[in-house]
């Protein structure tokens, strides 16, 4: 008996020390500029999972003034990883200096190369390192204001996308004489000048792109995902991502993919690494609103739901389950009933659930009330929450009651945090869960869909390009959220009496960041 005794004792201490063990692991993370859901966000996730992630000093990152330092934070990265299990790289900050960099610098494709062989050497000093990467193919927006892309961009990118558009077709379909037509007045129309420099650093980022997949296969990266950035079914970002496709056809989906949206990949890649860490692989029943559902092609992507959905689950370590029995995870997905997804300022995103909401919220709770975790990732408008729906689930008293919660940026971005979230919320205390869910409903529904755009409405009727940069209102900004904030949480127990603070660190309304003040 006392053996048996002591057997259990030695066995529940190595338990004990094999848990306390994971939950120290170091985790070396670089991101791709300072914004919240880059860097901030991504930390409180991770921090509140138990695991302890090392950044690099805010001041070699990217941010709205600055490009990031390479060379710094390749040597801040060597010191780093002494005594780390993994790192999560963004590469466009190791290359280029981040994302902003990636897509208006001016650096020699000499300079570039010898960044990527920085990579090799990390390996060579490091073999026992696992490196997880994340880099993107160049986004091609149908527009672009601010300074996240070639001044020119401003004035001539509405052709220059229409260009890619055409140019993409042509090789995948071909053209009609109407197309062929439109894309000579296009040729003609925009300044030479412009149209190189566009392309150049484009082909220079595509070459950046196969050489990273040829670390792969000399397995110098243990993990590399691309990102789409801001994609679109005919687009130069399409069509790079075709030719990528065909170059990586043998390389395994264990190690390798090519997936849309690009903010989300850092904590993607991070519940990656902290998977593989615990040695889990986690399993997602999906589940989607009624109408078209998973066929849904979102805004900004390329894919239907019903294959870049998987991609995320695969790409995060995890499986898909086709019935929710033992899954650890639900990921329910709201999507428009037509399958047509707007900007969260569209006029008809109301406080009014519909039909399909009820249902669906009916669909969630009744998974909630048997114990499931669930996540939810809002994707019925792209840059916001969808108010009925947000609705209906207040009033069925679920905003603390599921895991996860993610509705901002892009459908893509969406679905990964609300994965990431999710599958890390069983190793989270309930009050950090909920700081996380706080955090999100105040950023992702009160703020972007509601706040931000009674603020765009009002600056844009004496400026309309403050909204990019508000740097001189700051201060007024600030305080006027903060009084829109008061007049949108009266009615919300979960909402209502949270400490927490606001900043605009781009100085731009696109983006915001709220930080929860704990108690």
């Amino acid at each position: 008996f006392f053996i048996i005794k002591l057997f259990i004792f030695f066995a529940f201490s190595i338990i004990s020390i094999s848990a306390t063990a994971e939950a120290n692991k170091k985790i070396v993370y670089i991101p791709l500029d300072n914004r919240p859901v880059c860097l901030d966000y991504v930390k409180q996730t991770i921090t509140a999972a138990g695991y302890d992630l090392a950044v690099p000093p805010e001041k070699l990152l990217a941010d709205n003034e600055h490009t990031g330092n390479p060379g710094a934070l390749w040597s801040w990265l060597n010191n780093a990883v002494q005594d780390a299990d993994a790192a999560v790289l963004a590469t466009d900050s190791l290359i280029y200096g981040g994302l902003v960099a990636s897509r208006t610098h001016y650096d020699s494709e000499t300079l570039l190369l010898a960044r990527i062989q920085n990579f090799q050497e990390l390996r060579e000093n490091h073999p026992s390192l696992k490196v997880y990467a994340f880099s993107t193919v160049m986004r091609t927006p149908r527009q672009s204001f601010g300074k996240v892309e070639p001044s020119y961009y401003t004035k001539y990118g509405p052709d220059i996308f229409l260009l890619s558009q055409l140019n993409d077709k042509e090789e995948g379909q071909g053209l009609t004489s109407n197309e062929k037509q439109k894309k000579k007045e296009l040729l003609e129309r925009l300044p030479q000048k412009q149209l190189t420099d566009w392309l150049e650093r484009r082909q220079k980022n595509y070459h950046v792109n196969l050489l990273l997949t040829n670390l792969v296969r000399a397995r110098t990266l243990h993990y590399l995902a691309i990102g789409k950035d801001d994609d679109a079914p005919f687009s130069q970002t399409h069509m790079e991502s075709r030719h990528l496709v065909e170059a990586t056809l043998e390389l395994s989906e264990n190690h390798f993919k090519i997936l849309p949206g690009v903010d989300q990949l850092g904590l993607l890649l991070l519940t990656r690494a902290i998977n593989e860490l615990s040695n889990e692989q986690p399993v997602v029943h999906v589940i989607y609103s009624e109408g078209v559902g998973k066929n849904t092609l979102p805004y900004y992507s390329d894919q239907r739901l019903s294959s870049s959905v998987p991609d995320q689950i695969q790409a995060i370590g995890g499986r898909v389950a086709e019935l929710p029995n033992n899954a650890d995870l639900i990921l329910a997905v709201n999507t428009p009933f037509d399958g047509i997804t707007k900007d969260s300022t569209a006029d008809d995103n109301l406080f009014f659930s519909s039909i399909y909401n009820k249902r669906f919220i009916n669909l969630i709770s009744n998974f909630v009330s048997k114990g499931n975790a669930l996540a939810i990732g809002d994707i019925s408008y792209a840059n916001g929450s969808d108010n009925g729906f947000m609705e209906e689930l207040f009033k069925h008293d679920l905003l603390e009651k599921i895991v996860a919660y993610s509705g901002w940026n892009t459908a893509d971005n969406t679905i990964g945090y609300a994965l990431a979230q999710g599958i890390l919320a069983k190793k989270m205390s309930v009050a950090d869960k909920n700081t996380l869910l706080q955090t999100r409903y105040l950023d992702d529904w009160v703020y972007q869909s509601n706040i931000r755009p009674h603020l765009s409405n009002s600056l844009s009727r004496n400026n309309p390009n403050i909204i990019y940069d508000f740097t001189p209102f700051h201060k007024e900004i600030v305080e006027a959220t903060y009084n829109l904030y008061a007049q949108y949480l009266k009615k919300d127990h979960f909402l209502q009496d949270t400490n927490f603070k606001i900043d605009f660190p781009w100085k731009r309304l696109f983006e915001i960041n709220v930080t929860i003040q704990n108690k």
